[in-house]
């Protein structure tokens, strides 16, 4: 169990595989805040009797959502992999089952799996949080604003992580990732029904 905690923690350190799951993880964590809040907003508008029903519908799309991101990208993941290390036995003219090269590119797998599922939990969680609160603190309606606007300040959060490592203007790119929640809750308020 000590090897796969090593190679776990070595493959966190390159580069490639930080790069290929902070990809997935914001890109699912992306579709995941701008289901939340066109689920909340749906919620708030069709009548829903309470927050708890707004946090039922909202877990339904985070179990949607977060297995789709683990299962897409594990076999997506699996593919490329396999027709990577094809290529290179072929290249090789040797087998690499089961040597470090195959154990390194399964345990990359793992960890893009597991970050692509995590996006959009977070991005799907956090905008429900205010619903908890639902009738103690706010109303159904102050609920649903609070929550719009912690998905807008989550999609700004992604977008100002992302700037800053690609050397953009942080708050440029928060800016442009938050205008697409707020997007979404405007196309979502002027919906028929």
């Amino acid at each position: 169990m000590s090897s796969k905690i090593r190679l776990l923690r070595s493959l966190l350190g390159r580069e490639d595989v930080q790069s290929i799951s902070r990809r997935y993880f914001v890109s699912n964590g992306f579709d995941g805040t701008l289901t939340s809040v066109g689920v909340i907003i749906g919620a708030v508008l069709s009548g829903v009797p309470d927050g708890f029903t707004v946090i039922k519908i909202g877990l339904g799309a985070a179990v949607g959502l977060g297995t789709s991101a683990v299962w897409s990208v594990w076999e997506i993941e699996r593919a490329e992999t396999k027709a990577e290390i094809l290529r290179m036995e072929r290249a090789m003219l040797t087998d690499l089952d089961d040597t470090r090269v195959e154990r390194e590119q399964r345990g990359a797998r793992v960890i893009h799996a597991t970050a692509s599922g995590l996006g959009p939990l977070i991005g799907i969680l956090i905008p429900l949080v205010p619903f908890l609160f639902e009738g103690s603190v706010f109303t159904l309606a102050e609920a649903g604003v609070v929550g719009v606007g912690l998905g807008i300040g989550v999609l700004a959060v992604f977008g100002a992580y992302m700037g800053s490592i690609s050397g953009q203007k942080w708050y440029v790119s928060a800016v442009r990732m938050g205008l697409a929640g707020l997007v979404v809750a405007l196309i979502s308020l002027a919906l028929p029904g």
